[in-house]
This record gives structure tokens, C-alpha cells and sequence, in this order.
């Protein structure tokens, strides 16, 4: 799952009908508890293990259920026992039986809309099989249990559209696992350390196409105008990780190898669709080799989804992905921004599908993988600079809000939906970088091969990473999973260097903070005359470290966590002189002058030295830096301007990467700077994001022609420019331009922020949501919904003001649209403020 994001007990409970004779099972979470965090949230227990899972799936567009048959074979795991309990949530039982041969035998049962309980009429010793026929009706809207940040909705299966009654949307079905939700579309052991083989027929309208996991083993057409396809899956995999698609899609064909590589795209991105997803054959064979573990599954499938409720989902062969992914030819001449998640994802089928955590409070060894695989990927392919970008993006993610106080392996958490969080992302893919740095590369990727082969096909937790990773380096960590996996925070540091010109030595004193201490090897540059010398020290678990170096003179500069490796808070005490010395130093590391810039860019004000190096940095040679070098200028400088007009006006009118003209076009425009030629031909550029520019640079000069030059512009260009949207919005509001209702919905659901910081944006923004709410846009008012319940699960607990902006939006919103609905008898208004009100209901 790719977060962006998060999800009852894990604890199992034994029915009226076990034998207590035979074992006593472990204390059971109480409802009640006052404090969840107190729960000890164990491994699932293991009664009865499902063996296969057959399902015939037919589908109520109308009602939007699922009308199911199931043949589902289980085995006691060790004792002996005479029921099973099976997670089924709001459904309707029509029947279950045990299946013996041809025959059938009805079974007693009792259901309380989460759980099956059923009576097996005999007892089954270890091992032994038997099978369960069930007939059932799965309603998804009728499911309680509730999302989360990360995976925003938990009803199992979705119907997009159904009914058809948004023009030109379209009609789907999927189906989203994780955490425990597949049990709202089939009645299974919704835990992770399940895992099973299946086989799914799916009868829906002859017009659609579908995917599932395994292969496509038949299709027919039905005289009613439906057809029937079967899908085998002989593997075993977790019961989160089912899977069915059903919509129009075009199928982009591909190959790694002898395996079939597709892409389910909606007809309109079938031309562009090997733009988004075709690296994911290079992607496989470098993952292969890599891990020294080939890919393990028959087949590898990507589908896009409308409305999905998080960024993706690696569901065993069948990865489905937010419609987001599908980007037009004018975005991905910037850049692919699904790349990193297409990785992410498929990482997954080793860590997570493979081996899967056997609890979600080991979730580190599903996800931080995957996280830390789209470091892999851009370094393979990209280079390091652009892995370690990601990298500091991802450091900057886990340490804003509570992640700091959160252990990576943990069994004690509000839900399992808590799991889903920087913690288990982002710290964790950070600290597998600092793994495989401490045991090298040899020693690491063959310790990951050697836990794939072990734990194949099965669960697994963090000490048999660590169990698998000392037996191949014979090296032993728990000094590093103790501190890393097991216990919260990373070390927070100030760092001084003093020279000695009588001794000729260094010495770089290393303070922790000695609330939380560490220990940790680390780095440590000395550059004098621009040569480096590097030098490998172990800072002990004591507040005060200090390391003597030799040293000819006075260093041009001393760089701490040089290989930028260690995740830490850094106060770095050093002048901006020795800053700027930094990142002259710091060739081909992008962190060392990152942060040098940021020095620079602090100092440029006051600093007459700094500001020239700033601006000097916007030649950098790698263009994220020339990005980030013009973001921090101080463009209400008129002294810093005069300065860099120049070089800004060269990466606006030539630089090779059309991310960086876009980010200089936009700098000119803060600067009120506007040449003609520049801006003329960049509205011309094949780039969105340059095109959007320079038209918000025209306009701002011309506003007259704002009609002229936006009448043939994609849409999108100008959704992803604020000022376009703010300059556009009014005309369509007073025309009441419906279709364009969807480019405003995030500046809608949003205006509060957007007030805050530009408050005639603002008002242009609340207009939008005002003519949103209070107009029939179906499309328009679910985005506003999703936006609002998303970014308050995000905001709640890191900006509580924020939060209650957003519930008061909310609010609002289902005011304006209730009573602009009684004006207007319509069925998709009411459906806009259901839509409405189950956001607000989420805001809690």
C-alpha cells in the first residue's frame, strides 16, 4: 500500500463452541478498555488456517452488492476443534453448509454482522481438511468499520458510478483488502498471517473487461448480455491481497521475460500508457537481481481506479492504482510522478506478498521495503542524487507531526489503521538506507535473499530480518534493532569543530541530547585546500563524543553525517563562510548541499557572500537543486532580484528540464519581472507545468487576454496553477460553466488555507465552494468530500485549528447543499450530501 495513508483488534476471539479442554486461549480486548493503547495487540491466533478460497461472484449495479457463492477449505492449524469463526461483515447469510463430494449438509450458525460463527457438526484433528459452502449477499454500504489518513474508507468493494447517472464517468467496480476488509465482500480469516489459493468467477455486463490475481483462465458470453470470467490463482497470499477490477479499460500488452506484464488504462491514456507504466519491466528484472530472489508470481497487472480511497494497493498480480496516475503527454514531459509509487508497489509482491507481516505491528517488514524501494529505483535508474532527494523528502515527512515518539515494530496502538503512518513508511525506508550502509551492500541484499527464501510464501517479523541479516554477515545487530525497530526517536545532535594550529588537529566534539542516546557509526568530512579527507567514527551512547583528526592548517570546513546516511536532528555549528565551503565540497551529495543552501539562503539578507552562493547554486548540476536553490531565493528583495534576474530569465528560456523553466517562469512572476519573448514562447512549451507559467505571467501583464489565451488550453494546465484558477474562477461562476466545477474543487474544499495565506485567493476560492454547494455537480462535490475527510485525517492531530476549519467546511457544505437539494428534486443531489455528510461523519 502506498500511503499516502492509514486502519478491530488483532486479537482472536474464541466462540461459545471451542473446547476449553483442549486450550485456553489469551486474554481478549475488552470494548470497554479505557485506554486502547494499553491493549497488547498479539498475532491473530490460529485455530483453523484457510487452505483455498473458490468464489462466484455475480453483481447488483442497482443496490450495489455482491451477490456471492463461496467453497472456502480450511484445516485446524494444531488442536483439535468442531467450529471456525470466519470474518463477514454486514452481510446477509442465505446458507452454509459442509460440502462433502456432491452433497451438501446445512450447518448450524450464528452471525453478528462481523462474524461467522459456524457449528462443523464433528470435531477436525491438525491438519485435517474440510470445506465450507456459503451463500451470502455482501453489502458494502452497510459496513461500519471506518478508514483512516492513509486508507480513507473500509467497505471492501466500491461501485463507481453504478448506475450510470454521471455523464460521461465512468462505471466501475474494485476492490480495496487492506487492512481487513476483503471480509466485506467474502467471508474468510481476515488476518494476516492467513494465506490461501483461490479462484474467482466474475459475471458482469459484456461490455466491461476485469481483472483478479492469477491468470485469466476462460471467458464467455452469456445470452443476457453479461459474460463470465475465470480467474486462477494457484499461489498462496494473504486474504487482503484478493482482488477484482471490473470497467472499461484499454489493456496495454507488455512482457518481462516469458510473463505478461499489463496496463489497464481508461481509453482516453492508451496512447501514453507505456509513458506511465513502462519501466515496470526493467523494474522487474532489477528488483530480481537485486534481491537475488526472481519474480515470484505468474503474471503482473496495473489498474487504475476512480475514487479510490489511497495511492495504491499491491494486491498479489493485480496492483491497482488512484486514477492520478494517469497523466497526460504534457505532464510526463516533466516527469512521471507515478514512478516511484509503480516501484513501490511492486516491491511489495517480494515484501508484503511473499513475506507478509504477521501482524500489522510488524508492518515494517511489508512496508518499509516498499518505501524504501523507490530509493533503489531512482538511484538505479536516475543516479544517487535523485534517490537521496526522495530520501529527504521522506526524512522531512517522518518527523513532522508524532512520528518521533513512535516505535517502528510496535504492539500497542489505537487501531491497526495507526500502522499506516511515517513511522512504518517513511522512518522505516530510512533506516534500512542506514542498515545497508553499516553492513554493505553484499552483505545486505544477500541477507534480504536469504529472508525471502526462508520466510517464502509464509509471515514473518523484524527479528527474522534481523536473524537472517547476522547469519549471512555474521555480524550482530540487536544493538541496531533494539535501538532502531524496538524502541522510538532518532538521535538529536549538536556538532562543533575547533582547530588547534600547535597540534595541527581537529577535534569535532559530538553533543546528543541526553534525554533519548544512541549510538551510531558516522561520518565525518575534514576538507583543507578543497581536498576531503573522510573519517569513520563510532559515537558511543553518551552525551558528550569528541574525535581528534589531523589536519595541515585550519579546514576549509568540517561536514558532520557526511555521507548523509544517519537519520538525526543536526544542529551544525559553523559560520555560513564554512557553509558555502560546504557545498563547494559536497559534489554529488545532494543532502550536504541541501542543507548548505539552506544556510545560504537564511544568511542572504544580512550576508552579501551568501547571497552570491545562493544564486550561484541556481547553476547547479543537478536540476532538483536548481529547483530548490530558486524556491529559496528572496524574491522580495529587490537586491536579490537584480541579481538573479539574469540567470532566472537563462533557466527560464533554456534550461534542459522543463521543471526547472517552469519553477524560474514562476519566480519572474513573484518578481513582477515579465519579458515578452520568454513568456511568449514557453506558452507554447509541450509542458503543463511551463505552459501554465508563462500564461499566469501574460495574464498578469495582459489581463484581457485571459479569455483568448485559456480557450484552448488543457484543463490541466490550468488546475495545477493557482493563479489561473483564481483569475478564471470568477467567469465561471458567473457563467455557471458546470464541467468546470471539478478544476475548482480543491481550491473549494480548501479556501480556508488558502485565505490565510492570500486572502483575495481566498475569496476566489470560497466563491468556488459557495457555487459548488449550491449548484448539481456530482463530480465536483464528491472531490470537495474527499478532500475535506482526507486532509482531516492528515491535519487533526498535527494542527487541530486546521482541523476544525476543515469540520467547520464540512458543516457548511452540508448546509448549502441540503437546502439547495429541497429546491431541486434530484437523486444525484442527494447523493452529494450523503457524500457530504459521511465526510463530516469521519471528522471526529
Amino acid at each position: 500500500m502506498k500511503k499516502r495513508i492509514l486502519w478491530l483488534s488483532s486479537a482472536f476471539i474464541i466462540s461459545s463452541f471451542a473446547h476449553a479442554q483442549v486450550m485456553t486461549s489469551p486474554p481478549s480486548y475488552s470494548e470497554n478498555q479505557k485506554n486502547p493503547l494499553d491493549i497488547y495487540r498479539a498475532e491473530a491466533e490460529r485455530i483453523n488456517n484457510l487452505v483455498h478460497t473458490k468464489l462466484d461472484l455475480k453483481f447488483d449495479y442497482n443496490k450495489e452488492q455482491v451477490l456471492g457463492e463461496e467453497w472456502v477449505t480450511l484445516k485446524p492449524h494444531f488442536y483439535a476443534t468442531s467450529n471456525v469463526v470466519l470474518d463477514a461483515k454486514a452481510m446477509i447469510i442465505h446458507e452454509v453448509a459442509l460440502v462433502n463430494g456432491n452433497s451438501k449438509k446445512k450447518l448450524n450458525y450464528k452471525y453478528d454482522d462481523l462474524q461467522l460463527n459456524i457449528d462443523l457438526g464433528k470435531e477436525y484433528k491438525k491438519d485435517q481438511e474440510y470445506t465450507l459452502y456459503i451463500k451470502y449477499t455482501a453489502r458494502p454500504n452497510e459496513v461500519k468499520q471506518e478508514g483512516s489518513a492513509a486508507i480513507n474508507d473500509a467497505k471492501g468493494v466500491y461501485f463507481i458510478n453504478p448506475r450510470g447517472e454521471q455523464a460521461n464517468y465512468p462505471t466501475q467496480i474494485w476492490t480495496q483488502g487492506e487492512t481487513e476488509s476483503s471480509s466485506c465482500w467474502f467471508p474468510t480469516i481476515d488476518k494476516t498471517n492467513q494465506k490461501t489459493s483461490e479462484e474467482i468467477t466474475l459475471t458482469y455486463p459484456d461490455k466491461y473487461v476485469s481483472l483478479s490475481n492469477g491468470l485469466l483462465k476462460s471467458t464467455k458470453k452469456n445470452s443476457d448480455g453479461t459474460k463470465t470470467d475465470y480467474w486462477k490463482f494457484d499461489k498462496k497470499h494473504a486474504p487482503y491481497l484478493f482482488f477484482f477490477g471490473i470497467g472499461d479499460y484499454a489493456i496495454i500488452k507488455d512482457k518481462w521475460k516469458n510473463i505478461d506484464v499489463d496496463y489497464y488504462v481508461e481509453p482516453a491514456y492508451k496512447d501514453v500508457a507505456k509513458q506511465i507504466f513502462g519501466n515496470t519491466p526493467e523494474m522487474i528484472q532489477f528488483f530480481s537481481d537485486k534481491l537475488g530472489y526472481a519474480y515470484p508470481w505468474e503474471k503482473y497487472s496495473q489498474m487504475t481506479a476512480r475514487e479510490y480511497v489511497s495511492g495504491a494497493m499491491e494486491n498479489t498480480t493485480a496492483t491497482l492504482f488512484h486514477d492520478g496516475v494517469q497523466q497526460k503527454a504534457g505532464q510526463l514531459v516533466d516527469e512521471n510522478t507515478a514512478e516511484y509509487v509503480v516501484a513501490h508497489e511492486l516491491f511489495h509482491h517480494w515484501f508484503g506478498d511473499l513475506v507478509t507481516a504477521e501482524s500489522w505491528g510488524n508492518l515494517t517488514v511489508n512496508e518499509s521495503f516498499a518505501n524504501y524501494s523507490e530509493y533503489l529505483w531512482f538511484e538505479h535508474k536516475y543516479g544517487k542524487e535523485k534517490a537521496d532527494e526522495h530520501r529527504y523528502d521522506e526524512m522531512a515527512g517522518y518527523k513532522h507531526g508524532d512520528g518521533p515518539t513512535k516505535n517502528l515494530v510496535r504492539v500497542h496502538y489505537n487501531s491497526r489503521e495507526d500502522m499506516f503512518d511515517g513511522v512504518s513508511y517513511n522512518k522505516g525506508g530510512l533506516i534500512l538506507h542506514m542498515l545497508r550502509n553499516f553492513l554493505g551492500d553484499e552483505a545486505f541484499f544477500k541477507g534480504l535473499s536469504k529472508y525471502l527464501k526462508d520466510n517464502e510464501y509464509g509471515k514473518a517479523e523484524a527479528a527474522q530480518l534481523r536473524i537472517a541479516l547476522e547469519e549471512v554477515s555474521g555480524r550482530d545487530l540487536n544493538w541496531f534493532f533494539n535501538q532502531w525497530y524496538f524502541d522510538n526517536g532518532h538521535p538529536k545532535l549538536t556538532t562543533v569543530s575547533e582547530y588547534n594550529p600547535t597540534t595541527k588537529k581537529v577535534k569535532v566534539t559530538v553533543k546528543q541530547d541526553p534525554a533519548k542516546l544512541f549510538e551510531f557509526p558516522f561520518a565525518i568530512d575534514v576538507v583543507v585546500n578543497g581536498k576531503t579527507t573522510r573519517q569513520q567514527v563510532w559515537v558511543a551512547k553518551q552525551a558528550d563524543n569528541a574525535f581528534e583528526f589531523d589536519a595541515s592548517k585550519k579546514p576549509d570546513v568540517v561536514i558532520p553525517n557526511a555521507d548523509q546516511v544517519l537519520l538525526a536532528d543536526i544542529d551544525d555549528k559553523k559560520p555560513v563562510e564554512d557553509f558555502i565551503a560546504q557545498y563547494k565540497a559536497g559534489k554529488g551529495n545532494y543532502t550536504t548541499r541541501v542543507l548548505a543552501i539552506n544556510a545560504m539562503a537564511d544568511a542572504q539578507a544580512t550576508n552579501p557572500k551568501a547571497a552570491e552562493a545562493l544564486i550561484e547554486a541556481l547553476n547547479d548540476p543537478y536540476d532538483g537543486l536548481r529547483i530548490y536553490a530558486i524556491h529559496k531565493l528572496d524574491l522580495e528583495s529587490k537586491t536579490i532580484v537584480d541579481k538573479a534576474e539574469k540567470k532566472l530569465k537563462e533557466l527560464a528560456a533554456n534550461d534542459p528540464k522543463t521543471l526547472v523553466q517552469a519553477a524560474a517562469l514562476n519566480a519572474l512572476n513573484e518578481a513582477n519581472i515579465y519579458d515578452e519573448a520568454i513568456f511568449e514562447k514557453a506558452s507554447k512549451s509541450p509542458s503543463f507545468s511551463v505552459q501554465g507559467a508563462a500564461l499566469t505571467g501574460i495574464i498578469k501583464k495582459n489581463p484581457s487576454k485571459i479569455d483568448e489565451l485559456t480557450k484552448n488550453v488543457d484543463d490541466l494546465v490550468i488546475k495545477n496553477s493557482r493563479d489561473l484558477v483564481a483569475a478564471l474562477a470568477p467567469t465561471w461562476i458567473k457563467n455557471n460553466q458546470l464541467d468546470k466545477a471539478p478544476l475548482l474543487a480543491e481550491e473549494a474544499a480548501l479556501y480556508e488555507f488558502i485565505k490565510f495565506q492570500d486572502p483575495e485567493k481566498g475569496k476566489v476560492a470560497e466563491q468556488a465552494f459557495n457555487w459548488i454547494m449550491t449548484t448539481d455537480s456530482p463530480e465536483a462535490t464528491a472531490k470537495v468530500a474527499k478532500i475535506l475527510s482526507q486532509y482531516y485525517s492528515y491535519l487533526k492531530e498535527q494542527n487541530p485549528q486546521a482541523g476544525v476549519a476543515l469540520k467547520n467546511t464540512a458543516e457548511k457544505g452540508v448546509q448549502l447543499k441540503t437546502d439547495f437539494s429541497k429546491t431541486k428534486k434530484s437523486a444525484t443531489l442527494v447523493k452529494q450530501v450523503e457524500e457530504l455528510q459521511a465526510a463530516l461523519s469521519k471528522m471526529k
